[in-house]
């Protein structure tokens, strides 16, 4: 039989103790017990497993025992494989071909059983530990579902699958990694996906040599893409499940990383990173007005500093109607050290509420906000309108639903400033052609970033800004080059 792995329990014993040695892991139980007649081996992490269907599955058998007469710590079963199979048929049992498939298999959850001489299976027990599903802080919307990912591959799994109820979606999983052995599962639909697409990913992902993906998800953005120095994201991250069944459905790809709760998607264009999931939550102006202010405070956020600086230092070119424009108080700090420290002192504000207890972030964000910023006016060391125009832009960035985007624009926006004061009107639509130019360079899967507008698709642009009835016969987006179009 291909699953009789070992010789007998003792050399099973010897080989399991090397691999995991002898009581010197306290969650690695080997517990030594009875199929009726048939003594096996019993080998899990405790952490992992669900105890108590295993002793729902094991004590009739072991409780019948007791009463069997007939019972003789002997040789008596000629077939171990037949014997077990039909006193413990349980559903969730498999054979693995290898003896590094089966520890891998206890270390990923599963419940190891090893008969008198050596033949191997594994129980689906698993029941690992975390959260259960709950709405995501960073995507919450007034109306819809209030489920999210959480930290388990099973259950997210779960999620997708119960809201696109069709056998054409797939969830293969891979195992990455040399020592973490990371469960990797790649979701699509089979009618729908691009098949160059997905043996790209399929490929990348056999190329990963690593020890572990302790950061999981953006570990796996940074192999996949070979990222190295680009700030801007490849990918969008989502915790909702009704995204990543709207994104499949569209011929996008989905990857779920064990131990994090968010997924993967690809291929995006940067108007992916744009967009939310109130936008379809509403009616459909109401959605495309919260569509534009959004792409506006995008636009905003990397150019209003830049901007209004320009205008501030070359203020004899203003007409009257924009005269307020500029510092009106006399300060001993040149106007663009002034930008560049508030910059980065809303920088420091934002890492420090990720530290802060969350009481606590409150109060922190008052102290920094309104007494510091205060106190800084009054003794000269900003100007109002800096503060002012620092707290817009920092306001117009979190408007912006992709975190990753917000900070990758913040240091765009600097690259920008920085041009801007070294040569003036010539160096703000410099940095700006460079920016743009360098946005439309990116094409990660061999897909354009900035698709719909470089290259320029009218009907899908149209479609970018303007959030259409979902009543409309709407194309799958050209870029995820889905078999099929239309979709309806």
């Amino acid at each position: 039989m291909t699953n009789q792995i070992f010789t007998s329990i003792d050399e099973a014993k010897d080989f399991l103790y090397s691999q995991f040695g002898k009581d010197e892991s306290f969650d690695v139980c080997f517990k030594e017990v009875y199929v009726r007649s048939l003594p096996v081996l019993l080998v899990y992490v405790s952490g992992l497993i669900d105890s108590n269907t295993l002793t729902i599955q094991l004590t009739p058998l072991l409780y019948e025992r007791e009463y069997d007469q007939k019972f003789e710590f002997e040789d008596h079963i000629e077939n171990e494989d037949a014997y077990l199979d039909e006193h413990l048929n349980f559903f969730g049992k498999s054979e693995p071909k290898d003896r590094d498939e089966f520890v891998l298999g206890v270390l990923s959850g599963t419940v190891g059983i090893i008969t008198l001489h050596g033949f191997a299976y594994t129980l689906e027990l698993r029941n690992y530990p975390g959260r259960t599903p709950e709405e995501p802080d960073n995507e919450k919307v007034i109306r819809g579902s209030r489920d999210g990912f959480a930290e388990n591959i099973i259950i997210n799994a779960g999620l997708i699958r119960r809201r696109i109820r069709s056998p054409q979606l797939r969830l293969e999983l891979h195992k990455l990694s040399d020592l973490g052995q990371t469960d990797v599962a790649i979701a699509y639909m089979n009618d729908i996906v691009n098949d160059k697409h997905l043996e790209w990913i399929k490929k990348r992902l056999g190329q990963i040599k690593h020890d572990g993906l302790t950061m999981t998800d953006k570990s796996l953005e940074e192999w996949l893409f070979k990222q190295k120095f680009h700030p801007m994201p490849f990918v969008r991250y989502s915790e909702r499940p009704d995204i990543i069944a709207a994104h499949l459905l569209e011929g996008h790809i989905a990857i779920i990383v064990d131990t994090s709760p968010s997924v993967i998607i690809v291929p995006v264009s940067m108007f992916h990173l744009l967009q939310h999931a109130e936008e379809y939550r509403q009616a459909p102006f109401v959605g495309t007005a919260v569509r534009l202010l959004r792409y506006f405070a995008a636009i905003f956020s990397l150019t209003l500093l830049p901007i209004w600086y320009l205008l501030a230092t070359n203020d004899y070119h203003l007409p009257e109607q924009l005269s307020f424009i500029g510092v009106k108080e006399e300060s001993h700090i040149p106007l663009f050290l002034q930008i560049i420290i508030a910059s980065l002192g809303l920088e420091y504000l934002r890492i420090a509420a990720i530290h802060t207890p969350t009481p606590l972030s409150t109060a922190m964000g008052l102290v920094a906000g309104v007494i510091i910023g205060q106190i800084a006016i009054e003794v000269g060391l900003f100007s109002g309108e800096v503060v002012l125009y620092s707290a817009v832009v920092a306001i117009f960035s979190f408007a912006i639903p992709t975190y990753e985007l917000s900070s990758a624009l913040k240091y765009f926006q600097f690259f920008i400033v920085i041009l801007t004061a070294l040569w003036g009107a010539n160096g703000f639509f410099i940095a700006l052609f460079i920016t743009f130019s360098y946005f439309c360079h990116l094409r990660p899967m061999n897909v354009p970033y900035m698709w719909p507008l470089v290259p320029f698709f009218p009907t899908a642009f149209s479609r970018v800004f303007i959030r259409y009835p979902m009543a409309d016969d709407a194309l799958r987006p050209y870029i995820v080059g889905a078999k099929y179009r239309k979709r309806s």
